[in-house]
């Protein structure tokens, strides 16, 4: 498929490749419009149902991951419109139903919906030009993209409702503090760094980094105690696959391991 708002293509050299998607309409800081997220979730379910795929990483430009929703096209919107056009619901959540890790890289604008899209990712890397923040506030308006519901479960009630009530940015280096990035990295360095992450990924057994992703982020929807018990299952189980045998016996004898194909 040809895209106009995103640029994709496959990295790596091993049995299992990175897909990396970059959002890419640089004039507008890559506000996220109706036509790129259709086409951001196109990309992820090809990537996602590729089994030379182990991996996806979502980027966007040195200046900005996403710098928000596409706010002229808000604008059109009265009450009725947005709800019978399913404003947002219809196209922002593909990503959720990826099953393989899905690594955000961020520099530079990562502000409203495009801060509700990264924290959609499994994991977020962020360059230390990085500035993360949900402004709406400022528009008379409140994040539709889960704002309010997945920044206080990243860095909690005190910091969210700080981001949220006052519309201050925060920098990588606080949002690393704060949870909401796993690691800082020089931009220079970006991408390279959370390429290398990913081809570690690509090198474990597809099934078990799939059920791990599965049980980390149930983490967040149930209760711990059943969300322990799950696990628990799930760990039974996996001593019923040929991973199980291939890893432990591996380790054992002093070799990498050899992974079934799935």
């Amino acid at each position: 498929m040809n895209y106009e708002c995103i640029l994709v293509e496959t990295v790596g050299a091993g049995a299992r490749k990175t897909g990396l998607i970059r959002l890419n309409r640089p004039k507008a800081l890559n506000a996220l419009s109706d036509p790129l997220m259709d086409e951001l979730g196109h990309a992820l379910k090809a990537f996602d149902a590729d089994e030379g795929i182990g991996c996806i990483v979502l980027t966007g430009s040195e200046k900005a991951f996403a710098a928000g929703a596409d706010i002229p096209t808000l604008m059109q919107h009265d009450f009725m419109s947005a709800f019978n056009s399913q404003l947002i619901s219809k196209n922002w959540e593909h990503i959720l139903q990826v099953r393989k890790p899905v690594l955000g890289a961020v520099q530079g604008f990562c502000l409203g919906g495009g801060c509700e899209l990264a924290m959609m990712c499994d994991v977020l890397y962020a360059a230390d030009t990085a500035k993360f923040g949900q402004p709406e506030i400022k528009l008379g308006v409140i994040p539709g993209g889960g704002g309010t519901q997945r920044l206080p479960r990243w860095v909690g009630k005190s910091k969210a409702m700080d981001l949220l009530l006052t519309g201050r940015m925060m920098g990588a280096e606080e949002a690393e503090r704060s949870g909401l990035v796993a690691r800082v990295i020089p931009a220079a360095e970006l991408m390279d760094e959370v390429l290398k992450a990913a081809e570690t990924i690509n090198g474990y057994a597809a099934p078990v980094v799939a059920l791990m992703k599965q049980l980390t982020n149930q983490a967040f929807e149930v209760p711990l105690t059943q969300g322990v018990q799950i696990e628990r299952g799930m760990f039974h189980a996996v001593f019923g696959t040929a991973n199980q045998k291939e890893g432990m016996d591996a380790f054992l004898n002093k070799r990498a391991p050899n992974w079934p194909q799935p």
